[in-house]
C-alpha cells in the first residue's frame, strides 16, 4: 500500500477561513425571508459553492446588485458576502450607495487581509502623487483579486503575468518621468516575484516595491515543493479557477513529474489507481480547499483504513474543549489572531480572547512565527478550526508576576486606560490595576482626565483573592522620586550655586522657589534693588526664575536664596550707560521746596536743584515744572559713594541762549563779506 503524506499548510488560509466562517455564522442565524448573497464565488472551489447553492446561497454578479437591493423589505432582508479575492472600487462605491438607499440591503466584507493591504497602498500611492507614478501589478490580469486591487489606482497601470512579460513591457515604458510602484497577486510564485523584483531594479532606480504575497502561501509552496521533492507522485487538490492551486500545481509538477491535480469530488475515481501506482505520494491542497475535501480524498487514497490512522507524517489533530495547546502565529491582524496548531487544524484567537488590555494592538504585540499558548473553548472537527482563549492561560501566569512586583516592591509602567470613578484603571501583565484618585499624585478633587493615554509609573500595594484585584499608586512612586531627588539636592548644594525654579507660594517677607522637590526662600529685600511692599510686585506664582545659594542649613532643610545680582543692580546700569556732560531725557517724579527729581532710569532719580530749574530765580520747582513731566537735562555731577546724581536744566538752557548771542555776530561777519 503506498504510504501517504499531506502537507502540514495544505486547505484553507486565513483569509479563505476567515470568509467561509463568517457565512457559516451568519447562516446559523439566517431569519426565515432573509436572502444570502455572495458577490461572485465566496472561494474557488466547486464543491463548497455548490453546498452553498444548496443551502439557498447564491453567487451574483455586480450588474445584479440592484436589482437585489429595490427588492429588499423588512420582512425580506439581504445580505452580500465579499468574497476573499475582493472586490473593484467601482463595485465597492456601488454597494456602499445601495446599503444608503436601501435600509434593508447589507454587505459583508470578506476581503482576505492580505489583499486588502494591496488595495490600500494603491490608494494611498495615488494619494502620494499619483500622477507621477505608475502602478505595476503582477499576477493574472483576468484574476477578481488583480482587478480589484489594480481599480484602486486611477492613474497609469499594467498587468505583467511573469518577470519576462515585465521586461518586454519595461522597455516599451517611458520610466524617465515616473516612479513604479509594483505589487504581486498574494498567490503569486515567490520565485517569479523575486525574478520580477531584479527586473525593476535593472530598469530603474527609484522603483518602490511592496511584497504582497500572502506568507501562508509562500509557506504551502516552499512546504508543497519540498514534499513534492521527496515523493515518486503528488495529488493537488484545488477548484478549477483557484489561481494559487495551479502555481502549486506548477510548483509540484517541476519537483515531481508525476502530478495529478483534482478539483474534489468529481475526480475521486481518479485518486485511487494513482495512488496504488506509486511508493509515496504527496498531497497538497490550495487554498480554498475545504478540510472536508482533503480528507475524503485521503480516505479514497488509503481504501478502507480510517483517515486519521493513516495520516502518516501529519495526522489531523484532537482537540477538545477546555484542552492547553500550543501554536505557531501564522496570521495577524487588529482583530484576530490565527494560529497554525498542526495537522492542519488552525486555531483563532479574537482580540478580546487575547488580552483585557484595550490599548494592545494585535499587529504591535504578535508577528508571524511567534508561539502562543491557549485555551480551546469551541471546536468544529469538519472545519478544522479551533476558537481559543489566551487570556485563560495567561490570568494565572501573569496574576502572579502582579503579586511578585507588589511582595518586591517593584515600579512598574502603564499606559493609563480609562478615568473611572474613583480613580484610574491601567493593565500590566494583563490585569487591571486600580488606581485611586488618592493615589494619583494629582491633588485632592483635581481634574484626573489628563492623565488618561498617558505613560505612568505606578507600585502594585495591594492585590485581593479570589477575584485577582490589584490596587497601584502612583503617588508612591513620585514619593521615592522626590526623596531620591531631595538626597542628591543636599549631597551636591553649596554657595552661590545657581539654580532654576519655579514661584511656588509667597507670603508677605519673601516668595518661596521649588529647585526641584526642595524648596528654597528668596526674602522680599532681595528681590528687588527698589523698595517693593511684598513678592506679589516682582514675582506671580509659576514664575521660573533663576536664583542662587546664598546661605543653607542641611540639618533644618532651609535655604535662603538670591535673586537680585549686581547686574541689575541700577547704579550698575545707569554708570555704564552714562558720565558727567552727558544729556538724558528724563521724568519729573516729586518735587522737594530745594529742587525737583527727576527719574533717569528704573530704580535711579536725579536732583535738579531749584538753583538748576530756569536762568532766572524762581520761587518754587512747581512754577515751571510739574510731576510726570518729560524734561531733558545734563549731568552735572556724579557720586559714586552715595550714589547721587545732580541734573541741570538751566544748564542746557544757557547753552541755548549763547548760541543764539553768537548768531548776529556770525550773520554780520557774513554781510561784511
Amino acid at each position: 500500500m503506498s504510504r501517504v503524506i499531506v502537507a502540514k499548510h495544505a486547505g484553507f488560509c486565513p483569509g479563505v477561513q476567515t470568509a467561509t466562517r463568517r457565512l457559516a455564522d451568519r447562516l446559523a442565524a439566517k431569519k426565515a425571508g432573509e436572502c444570502l448573497y455572495t458577490l461572485g464565488h465566496l472561494i474557488h472551489n466547486e464543491d463548497y459553492n455548490r453546498e452553498l447553492e444548496r443551502a439557498g446561497v447564491r453567487a451574483v454578479t455586480a450588474a445584479e446588485l440592484s436589482e437585489i437591493a429595490a427588492a429588499t423589505d423588512a420582512a425580506h432582508p439581504a445580505t452580500v458576502f465579499i468574497r476573499a479575492h475582493g472586490i473593484t472600487a467601482g463595485t465597492r462605491m456601488l454597494l456602499e450607495q445601495l446599503a444608503k438607499e436601501h435600509p434593508c440591503f447589507f454587505y459583508e466584507d470578506c476581503t482576505c487581509p492580505f489583499v486588502e493591504k494591496i488595495h490600500r497602498i494603491a490608494r494611498e500611492q495615488y494619494a502620494k502623487g499619483g500622477e507621477n507614478k505608475i502602478l505595476i501589478g503582477i499576477g493574472s490580469d483576468q484574476h477578481p483579486e488583480v482587478q480589484g486591487f489594480m481599480s484602486c489606482f486611477p492613474g497609469e497601470k499594467y498587468v505583467f503575468a511573469d518577470a519576462s512579460a515585465l521586461e518586454q513591457g519595461l522597455k516599451a515604458l517611458n520610466l524617465s518621468s515616473k516612479v513604479p510602484v509594483m505589487v504581486a497577486q498574494t498567490t503569486q510564485k515567490l520565485t517569479e516575484w523575486k525574478k520580477c523584483q531584479k527586473v525593476l531594479k535593472k530598469y530603474c532606480t527609484n522603483g518602490l516595491i511592496f511584497d504582497t504575497i500572502c506568507n501562508v502561501t509562500d509557506l504551502r509552496q516552499t512546504e508543497a515543493a519540498k514534499l513534492a521533492a521527496e515523493c515518486d507522485g503528488m495529488i493537488v487538490i484545488g477548484g478549477a479557477e483557484s489561481s494559487n492551486t495551479a502555481k502549486l500545481f506548477e510548483i509540484c509538477r517541476a519537483h515531481c513529474p508525476d502530478t495529478l491535480r483534482v478539483t474534489g469530488r468529481a475526480d475521486l475515481d481518479l485518486v485511487k489507481p494513482f495512488a496504488l501506482a506509486h511508493r509515496k505520494v504527496g498531497l497538497a491542497a490550495g487554498a480554498s480547499t475545504p478540510s472536508e475535501i482533503i480528507e475524503e480524498v485521503h480516505k479514497t487514497m488509503s481504501e478502507m483504513e480510517n483517515f486519521a490512522e493513516l495520516l502518516d507524517s501529519t495526522p489531523i489533530k484532537t482537540l477538545n474543549t477546555g484542552e492547553i495547546v500550543s501554536g505557531t502565529v501564522m496570521h495577524v491582524t487588529d482583530t484576530e489572531l490565527q494560529l497554525d496548531l498542526g495537522a492542519g487544524v488552525t486555531g483563532y484567537i479574537k482580540a478580546e480572547r487575547v488580552t483585557d488590555d484595550p490599548s494592545v494592538k494585535l499587529t504591535e504585540a504578535f508577528k508571524v512565527g511567534d508561539t502562543v499558548e491557549a485555551k480551546v473553548i469551541r471546536v468544529s472537527d469538519v472545519d478544522g478550526v479551533a476558537e481559543l482563549d489566551k487570556r485563560r492561560v495567561d490570568s494565572v501566569k501573569n496574576w502572579q508576576k502582579v503579586v511578585a512586583a507588589k511582595d518586591e516592591g517593584t515600579v512598574l509602567e502603564a499606559q493609563v486606560a480609562d478615568v473611572v470613578k474613583g480613580g484610574l484603571t491601567v493593565f500590566v501583565f494583563g490585569n487591571r490595576v486600580f488606581i485611586p484618585a488618592s493615589q494619583s499624585g494629582v491633588p485632592k478633587d483635581g481634574d484626573l482626565t489628563p492623565l488618561k493615554g498617558t505613560t505612568v509609573k505606578f507600585k502594585v500595594i495591594e492585590t485581593k483573592e479570589p477575584g485577582n484585584k490589584a490596587i497601584g499608586s502612583i503617588r508612591a512612586v513620585l514619593r521615592e522620586e522626590r526623596r531620591a531627588a531631595e538626597e542628591e539636592f543636599w549631597a551636591n548644594i553649596e554657595e552661590g550655586k545657581t539654580y532654576t525654579g519655579a514661584v511656588k507660594s509667597m507670603t508677605s517677607y519673601g516668595a518661596f522657589i521649588d529647585l526641584g522637590g526642595v524648596d528654597g526662600m528668596v526674602h522680599t529685600s532681595e528681590l528687588s534693588w527698589k523698595r517693593i511692599k511684598s513678592p506679589a510686585d516682582v514675582l506671580a506664582i509659576g514664575d521660573v526664575v533663576t536664583v542662587f545659594v546664598k546661605s543653607f542649613d542641611k540639618e533644618k532643610k532651609r535655604i535662603s536664596l538670591g535673586y537680585k545680582t549686581e547686574e541689575t543692580n541700577p547704579w550698575f546700569i545707569f554708570t555704564n550707560q552714562f558720565q558727567v556732560g552727558d544729556v538724558v531725557p528724563v521724568k519729573i517724579v516729586s518735587m522737594m521746596p530745594f529742587g525737583a527729581f527727576a527719574e533717569i532710569v528704573d530704580g535711579v532719580d536725579g536732583l535738579i536743584h531749584i538753583s538748576q530749574i530756569a536762568m532766572t530765580r524762581i520761587g518754587k520747582p512747581a512754577d515751571v515744572l510739574e510731576i510726570g513731566q518729560n524734561v531733558d537735562a545734563k549731568i552735572i555731577e556724579i557720586d559714586n559713594d552715595k550714589q547721587k546724581v545732580s541734573l541741570s536744566i538751566r544748564a542746557l538752557l544757557e547753552e541755548v541762549a549763547a548760541a543764539e548771542a553768537a548768531m548776529p555776530e556770525e550773520e554780520a561777519a557774513e554781510d561784511a563779506e
